[in-house]
């Protein structure tokens, strides 16, 4: 389906506007759980068995109970108001995945780069993948267990995240939570539009 950026005109004149929103992450962050859990429609998803091919290529150690992963992309959708509609693409984490990266971020308006604490070196592809296309993107904490295993300082020094960026903890598995970050998402994005186009968007 087409997916369609964030329009000005649009939103200023109350019409219904839909916009789409990457979710990027290494293998195991919790895209897939943190797409199904905020959708109003059956997530599309691509989840494929992990299975002995994939050993010495997918890094199981933080989730050894893992045995699905997703091998193109995830798809939801979610009304944040009644004149504001996201389109949610999740992304592969697995590197051999990564070519279709371009064609999933073509048309968004920005993205959530999802984190699993224990692992934050796998967020490095993502960010430098965002940063390079000039995409705005927030960092959220997906808080596994419950467990913060860094301050929100820490991991924006680890990950060398700009101050502008907004850092959130999120846990993948509760809408509200889901939503917060998204909001948070769609704000961060409105406001870099204004940045770069010198106008407010009301």
């Amino acid at each position: 389906m087409d997916s369609v950026g964030f329009d000005a005109d649009s939103a200023a004149g109350q019409a219904m506007t839909s916009v789409k929103i990457v979710v990027g992450g290494g293998f195991g962050a919790g895209k897939t759980t943190f797409v199904g859990s905020v959708s109003e429609i059956k997530p599309l998803t691509t989840e494929a068995l992990v299975t002995e091919a994939s050993e010495g290529i997918d890094d199981l150690e933080a989730t050894p109970d893992k045995q699905t992963t997703t091998v193109a992309m995830d798809f939801g959708r979610v009304s944040l108001d009644r004149d504001l509609v996201l389109y949610l693409f999740g992304t592969p984490g697995q590197e051999r995945f990564w070519f279709m990266w371009d064609d999933l971020v073509r048309g968004a308006i920005g993205a959530v780069v999802l984190t699993d604490t224990r692992r934050l070196a796998d967020s490095f592809a993502p960010i430098d993948f965002f940063e390079d296309r000039g995409l705005p993107y927030v960092v959220s904490l997906n808080c596994f267990d419950g467990k913060h295993t860094h301050a929100i300082d820490e991991v924006r020094e680890a990950l060398a995240v700009p101050e502008t960026v907004p850092i959130l903890r999120c846990d993948a598995r509760d809408r509200d939570s889901v939503k917060r970050t998204l909001i948070t998402m769609v704000e961060y994005a409105m406001e870099q539009w204004v940045a770069f186009h010198g106008a407010e968007v009301s």
